[in-house]
């Protein structure tokens, strides 16, 4: 089967259920191992936001969807010239990847053939049940079943560690400028790990809100989990962020890597929040992935 990735959550599925020699196309943002870069064709591109700052950035995106632009490209030649069996894609969130309408418009127009499977989780659990779907598409359901148990019992375990401890307050910045409270499947995440989460819209889209509303949820802790941003982006804007809530503990985390990608690593974005609550019952946070700013 050749598989094409159209966001780069699914890339990480793909990898994550053994289809890697599978793939043929990925987006400019996917994460792939160094030794397949070659083998793989570039098939959605769009701006490199780097050196932009977060204002900068949510004026660029803004200022496309406002004119009705999407933010990635889609090289469609190329995609059709991979002759893929089954595209991967979402409906999701326009920031974070291109639409599967466009995609569906660009094949009907090419005459090409395709499976194409919108992957649009809200929840933690939903998420989970994406990875069931790309194994059952793709014809490696038991692999797909043998992943979820194995992260469902990490889930498990952290649950196991944290149960009958109390449970702080959390808010999660989930863009700093303007401010986003957190959204989708983040409140989850600090659910599993034995926080509250507060100012959040569990299951729903993200939101703008203030920094004076999100004070006035009494946060006990505050995590910075910027979208787009690893580590050190996240730790830089965390100290901003900081100045906002004068004597609450803040935390920057990887949010790339942990928090903002609908596939199996928010499973590691768990236990990562779940050592920052929670320091005596569960061991510190691994290098990388989490950093107290105050």
């Amino acid at each position: 089967m050749r598989l094409v990735s159209l966001l780069p959550s699914a890339t990480e599925i793909v990898y994550a259920l053994g289809l890697g020699p599978e793939l043929v196309g990925v987006t400019f943002e996917c994460e792939v191992p160094a030794a397949d870069r070659a083998d793989l064709t570039v098939v959605v591109g769009g701006r490199d936001t780097r050196g932009m700052s977060p204002a900068e950035i949510d004026g660029y995106v803004r200022a496309r969807v406002a004119a009705g632009e999407d933010l990635y490209t889609l090289h469609a030649d190329a995609l059709a010239g991979l002759d893929p069996d089954l595209i991967i894609t979402q409906d999701l969130c326009r920031v974070c990847a291109l639409p599967a309408g466009r995609v569906a418009e660009a094949l009907d127009h090419l005459g090409a053939r395709a499976d194409v499977l919108s992957l649009d989780p809200y929840t933690l659990p939903e998420v989970l049940d994406t990875i069931l779907t790309v194994g059952a598409r793709a014809r490696v359901p038991d692999r797909a079943e043998a992943l979820v148990d194995a992260l469902r019992a990490r889930l498990a375990a952290v649950a196991t560690a944290v149960a009958g401890r109390p449970r702080p307050r959390v808010a999660v910045v989930e863009w700093v400028d303007p401010p986003f409270s957190a959204g989708h499947w983040i409140p989850d995440l600090v659910t599993a790990a034995g926080g509250q989460p507060v100012a959040a819209r569990p299951g729903a889209r993200s939101v703008p809100t203030t920094y004076a509303e999100l004070r006035a949820a009494a946060p006990d802790v505050v995590l910075v989990t910027p979208c787009g941003f690893r580590l050190d982006g996240a730790v830089g804007q965390a100290r901003a962020v900081a100045a906002e809530f004068p004597g609450t503990p803040v935390w920057a985390l990887d949010a790339d890597r942990l928090i903002v990608r609908a596939g199996p690593r928010l499973v590691d974005g768990v236990e990562a929040i779940a050592r920052v609550l929670h320091p005596p019952a569960v061991s510190a946070p691994a290098p990388g992935t989490a950093a107290r700013v105050a």
